[in-house]
């Protein structure tokens, strides 16, 4: 059914709920993490030093992470660079052709990564299609883009309460 592909398999109140042995648990190896409201504020330039100690965490513990993001390869680059991960920019999501290279550049099976993000009609719908899990977060900060305030009023039905 249509509306399957649009609902997550989890969610939580932020990235920083989302921890090594949670992941290890549910068999996930992998991560492909969206940037803009999910990873950092709209237009930010720098992860702040938290975020930076979450990515951390993870790659410590083993767990792969590719950034994939609508936004130009400049920006994407930049931060994907300070991480030490690799990125897919301009990725068109939902459409699968991003989660793929994504995919590959992690050298994993779909089914153990998770794609994390804050909005349904991309992050969560893409990484459904592609096949791995999907783990919506609260977006970050309160200043969006008209088209994404718009957006999310349609997504509202689709969003479930945070997972334990």
């Amino acid at each position: 059914m249509f509306l399957q592909v649009l609902r997550p398999n989890y969610s939580y109140e932020s990235l920083y709920h989302i921890g090594p042995e949670d992941l290890k648990a549910k068999g996930l190896k992998g991560l492909i993490i969206d940037l803009d409201d999910t990873s950092l504020e709209h237009g930010g330039a720098f992860l702040s030093h938290e975020r930076e100690a979450w990515f951390s965490s993870l790659l410590h513990s083993g767990i792969k992470i590719c950034l994939v993001s609508n936004n130009t390869s400049v920006r994407v680059k930049n931060i994907s660079d300070s991480l030490g991960v690799p990125y897919v920019s301009n990725a068109m999501k939902p459409f699968k052709r991003a989660f793929r290279k994504a995919l590959e550049a992690l050298d994993l099976p779909a089914h153990q990564v998770a794609g994390v993000g804050d909005q349904i009609f991309t992050d969560i719908w893409g990484g459904n299609r592609a096949g791995l899990i999907t783990i919506l977060v609260t977006p970050l900060g309160s200043r969006e883009h008209w088209w994404t305030r718009m957006i999310r009023r349609v997504e509202r039905p689709f969003r479930r309460s945070p997972s334990p």
